[in-house]
């Protein structure tokens, strides 16, 4: 990247922060959560000449996936400082029932509209299988500007969230395997990516436990000293969750869950670094996350596709919907907690998307169901937030009351 790059890049960054700060002070008069000005300011600019701007340097695009993904960890590795693994064991067999129930339906769902469309059983299987994962990074940012982490709607969205993370695993790797058997490619297999899983599993047990005597050991001396300590291990359970397959999702939260006990521990300058990362992740790292999010959307795509669109973005929203509501006759949930969760959990992004890319490259499917499940998951990615986001505005007090 030259000079001239450089130095145009800066002022695109300075034009996404400009409009998102101008944006979001005018949601904030509506009490809905800042961040998403972000989300609406990457859709705007994605029909104008800066979408032309970015794709016509490969640097450029680079460049934002790059601070997108960082947004990605950040956050999340703040959430995962906020996360009490007392209280989710707690809630254990709650967060299992959720997850089960808020997978199984969709992809139920899913299946039996793809058999409708003529689609065979292999592509509707897998496409069931895309109604099923969360994307929790869209929803826990929300939750956390309404101060929900640690409450029971908080809990049981993250919980499920982290489990739905394996289910993602799971179908990228049977998608993958699947497209290894067609084209000849071999893709690791089954072994390799639950060995990969226990691998991970076990490190991040070993580092939770011995995480305090390491720190005797090599204490962090000064904030910055701190910062840096944080920095490797994020950085290193995200890198290793990527390599496993698990997702630098899984990698962010753990890595945050790991460092909450040296946190408190060092209770003033943890309290300082917390707070650090608060401001660090929202006001950086997640604004240019949710733009990406809103600048890729493809919303053309309900209009190519409109019937196939809605019909998988339906079955994957009323599936969700459904599977959660159905904890509310079992007396696990109340009615307004599981509209929210169910809400919440639906918010679908890349996995949707990645596979959907992996099959029409293939030429497993064709450009129709290809566009309307970007379209689907694009519409879902953009609406969730801001359904989410005013069920907790007006329900809010009610739900933590109920707690």
């Amino acid at each position: 990247m030259n000079e001239i790059e450089l130095g145009e890049l800066l002022m695109m960054l300075s034009l996404v922060f400009a409009l998102t700060y101008a944006l979001g002070y005018f949601f904030s008069r509506f009490r809905i959560p800042s961040i998403l000005a972000a989300l609406f300011v990457g859709m705007a600019l994605s029909y104008t000449a800066f979408s032309a701007s970015i794709h016509s340097v490969p640097a450029f695009e680079n460049t934002f996936t790059f601070l997108s993904n960082l947004g990605v960890l950040f956050l999340l590795f703040y959430i995962g400082l906020q996360i009490d693994l007392r209280e989710m064991r707690r809630s254990s067999s709650d967060i299992v029932w959720l997850t089960v129930l808020n997978t199984a339906i969709p992809f139920v769902f899913g299946v039996a509209a793809m058999l409708l469309y003529g689609y065979g059983w292999a592509v509707a299987l897998v496409i069931g299988m895309t109604r099923m994962p969360t994307a929790e990074a869209v929803i826990v940012p929300i939750l956390d500007e309404f101060q929900m982490i640690k409450t029971r709607i908080g809990t049981f969205i993250i919980g499920a969230g982290v489990l739905d993370d394996i289910i993602e695993v799971i179908l990228v790797g049977i998608v993958s395997i699947w497209i290894g058997t067609k084209t000849g490619e071999i893709h690791g297999g089954v072994i390799g990516l639950l060995s990969g899983i226990a691998a991970f599993g076990f490190i991040s047990w070993l580092f939770h436990i011995w995480i305090s005597r390491i720190t005797k050991e090599w204490e962090p001396k000064t904030l910055s000293a701190l910062m840096l300590f944080s920095l490797i291990i994020l950085f290193g359970f995200g890198g290793f969750g990527e390599y496993v397959e698990l997702g630098m999702v899984v990698g962010a939260i753990t890595a945050g869950v790991i460092m909450r006990p040296l946190f408190e521990t060092e209770e003033r300058r943890g309290e300082l670094l917390s707070s650090t990362t608060q401001t660090l992740s929202y006001g950086f790292f997640g604004v240019l996350f949710f733009f990406w999010v809103g600048f890729n959307a493809d919303m053309a795509g309900f209009f190519e596709e409109p019937l196939l669109a809605v019909v998988l973005y339906l079955v994957g929203t009323l599936g969700k919907l459904f599977g959660v509501l159905l904890m509310v006759p079992m007396k696990k949930l109340k009615l307004k907690e599981a509209v929210i969760i169910g809400v919440g959990l639906d918010a679908r992004l890349t996995t949707e998307i990645i596979v959907a890319q992996l099959l029409y490259s293939a030429a497993i499917i064709d450009l129709k169901l290809f566009t309307a499940l970007v379209a689907a998951s694009s519409f879902t990615a953009i609406t969730v937030p801001l359904i989410f986001s005013q069920l907790i505005r007006y329900w809010g007090k009610d739900v933590t009351a109920q707690s």
